[in-house]
């Protein structure tokens, strides 16, 4: 299938159609590379498939599996030559984008106004702002916390900006802001989630990183009360009430082979952050170390082939032992553990299947972006049935947000 080029996305009518049936194919034939967790499955069933891949992805060095981590493209193209679809990850996840860095510094609210708002949050409010210029309409700013971006838009020349927030306290600050700088916000307490919930009329609805099914709230009322332009940008996909996710567009709900993916599923899209501090990231691979350890263990123990999943730890856990940590999550599952543990052994058992899963994961990583814009391809078919002329791309660089997909949608005749 011959595809439009992406910088012409919002103008071919149906194209956002094409390229999600492209994509869904494409990830159902590679379905056996991702769909196992490399942290439960020890021996998925790709290893045996391509065994020259695993065989060079577990001979990784650990510096070349985080260089590998920043260039998953490039990953994509060398491991092409043991699985040729990969050849089609660029092309597949070609995406305009919507601002420049200039064009989104240029629309940061001014550091003296942007109180209470962290520099990541006040570059990406500005690039988001830059991508969705020129205003035309008052802004709804869905699930607007503070207000950070409605005072963001509003410095942009929205005349007018009305905030949905359900919490009180920050409704409260962000109007004492707006207030005291003089931008023309008003925020509301809402539940936006309530059934038969009212919108301002003839606004234009925003969200930067609603999570989940609140920003698939924005896109369905947002049509239904017909406004005349929506933009948003998704995270957090997986925060749904369904157990398996349901699609918004009619026709990719009628294609007769889509992807059926869970909630489970749906956290491979938003697993990649922006590099965590060195001893946070120290923290995360001990603890993950731990728990794989105590998996072999409760293996080898119980007979049981699968993976055990354990709760949260208490914190203070951090920086006790391994055994320590053993023994606490023996007692959360009633398992009962033998006097003479060999408690090295299973720490090095669990250091591994660390390093195995870190080489895994690598792979499993690749499909990510391809997930989320699967998903984000969908909810640009659903508004372009609602009447929506659609455009789609990034709008800021990853290393400021990974979540930087954006769907600016406005409404056929205004």
């Amino acid at each position: 299938m011959t595809l439009p080029p992406a910088a012409s996305l919002h103008q071919a009518s149906g194209c956002f159609y094409q390229r999600w049936q492209s994509l869904n194919d494409w990830l159902r034939e590679l379905e056996p590379l991702w769909r196992p967790i490399p942290f439960m499955e020890p021996a998925p069933a790709w290893r045996d498939a391509h065994p020259d891949l695993a065989r060079w992805l577990e001979a990784l060095p650990e510096e070349d599996c985080q260089d590998w981590e920043e260039r998953l493209p490039e990953l994509s193209s060398l491991l092409a030559g043991h699985v040729p679809a990969l050849a089609r990850y660029r092309d597949l996840l070609d995406l305009p984008r919507l601002a420049t860095e200039a064009e989104g510094r240029q629309a940061e609210l001014a550091e003296v106004a942007a109180v209470d708002m962290p520099g990541r949050k006040r570059q990406q409010a500005g690039a988001f702002a830059a991508a969705i210029s020129p205003l035309g309409y008052p802004v709804l700013d869905w699930c607007c916390g503070k207000g950070h971006l409605g005072r963001t838009l509003a410095r942009r020349g929205a005349m007018e900006v009305t905030g949905f927030e359900w919490n009180p306290e920050l409704v409260t600050d962000g109007n004492r802001l707006a207030e005291h700088y003089g931008d023309p916000v008003r925020l509301s307490h809402q539940d936006v989630m309530v059934d038969g919930l009212k919108l301002p009329e003839c606004h234009h609805g925003v969200a930067l990183h609603a999570c989940g099914d609140l920003h698939r709230r924005l896109m369905q009322s947002g049509a239904q009360a017909r406004l005349p332009r929506l933009s948003l940008s998704p995270c957090c996909y997986h925060l749904t009430g369904d157990e398996r996710y349901q699609l918004q567009a009619r026709q990719t709900r009628e294609y007769g082979e889509c992807l059926s993916v869970d909630r489970n599923d749906l956290r491979l899209a938003v697993q990649e952050t922006v590099t965590a501090p060195e001893r946070v990231r120290e923290q995360t691979t001990r603890i993950s170390t731990w728990r794989l350890g105590f998996d072999a263990l409760q293996r080898e123990l119980t007979g049981n082939g699968h993976y055990l999943p354990v709760p949260s730890h208490p914190a203070g856990l951090n920086n006790g032992r391994f055994e320590d940590f053993c023994r606490w999550a023996a007692a959360k599952k009633q398992l009962t553990l033998p006097a003479d543990v060999d408690w090295a052994e299973w720490l090095a058992r669990g250091e591994a299947r660390y390093r195995q899963v870190r080489r895994h994961e690598l792979l499993r990583h690749l499909f990510r972006r391809p997930l989320e814009l699967w998903l984000v391809l969908d909810y640009a078919v659903f508004l372009e049935e609602q009447g929506y002329r659609v455009r789609l791309g990034t709008f800021c660089d990853r290393q400021l947000t990974p979540r930087n997909l954006l769907l600016d949608a406005e409404r056929e005749g205004g």
